[in-house]
């Protein structure tokens, strides 16, 4: 869920603010005393490229998400400027740097090529839509950071494969939107019920607003804490 807004919110430069905020919570104050700081989020410079490796690595390991990307790109990728655009660091002085796919990289070859990578076909489907659309104009991704979150989700849910979470997501890492908080992300909405059982979700996420990236990624940082061994904090 994203808050309306007729110009985007702009990313977070650090999350003093933001946990000021955020800790007026009990409970999420809590989490935070627990789980720490968290790195602050940054813009892609490539969020053509970043949407695509999104979109390759849904419903797979962080391995195998990898492996398939790193085959598309050893294929068709290009090097680019700036920050490393799929958010990976480029570390090693042997590291070249970092490379992304196109849209007329992927237009120039076929479907069964891109399912040679390791692709699903519904996959290819998508990311083949997504660099036709980049290029007939559909979407302009070098000027989706000036849209508002819910101009950004209405440019991109029109395309095959590509639903509000997948938008969500991409607002929140490729973007660096400090308001996002996708309910329909499971572990999310389990985390918001076991804080809150008793309030709608509606007001406990007012109360979170205008950070609620940051309370997702705290909510999610809970998980893979209590996963790891680590007592709930519950409400």
């Amino acid at each position: 869920m994203s808050a309306p807004a007729s110009s985007p919110d702009l990313p977070l430069t650090d999350h003093a603010a933001a946990v000021l905020h955020l800790s007026r919570d009990p409970l999420l104050a809590q989490i935070i005393a627990q789980v720490g700081s968290l790195p602050v989020l940054t813009p892609t410079s490539d969020p053509f490229g970043t949407l695509v490796r999104s979109v390759n690595g849904q419903q797979l390991s962080v391995k195998a998400a990898a492996s398939i990307h790193g085959r598309l790109v050893a294929a068709l990728g290009q090097s680019v400027l700036g920050q490393p655009a799929l958010g990976q660091p480029v570390s090693g002085s042997e590291a070249g740097p970092p490379t992304t796919v196109t849209a007329e990289a992927l237009l120039s070859v076929d479907g069964e090529t891109l399912r040679s990578f390791g692709l699903s076909w519904a996959k290819v489907r998508t990311v083949q839509a997504l660099a036709a659309a980049a290029l007939d104009g559909r979407v302009d991704f070098a000027h989706l950071s000036t849209l508002p979150d819910e101009a950004v989700i209405a440019a991109l849910i029109p395309l095959p494969g590509i639903g509000r979470w997948t938008v969500e997501m991409f607002l929140m890492f490729a973007l660096a939107r400090p308001d996002v908080f996708s309910m329909g992300d499971l572990a999310l909405r389990q985390g918001l019920t076991r804080l809150h059982p008793h309030t709608p979700p509606a007001e406990v996420l007012e109360g979170w607003a205008p950070y609620r990236t940051l309370a997702a990624r705290y909510v999610w940082a809970e998980n893979h804490r209590v996963k790891g061994g680590g007592e709930p904090v519950v409400g």
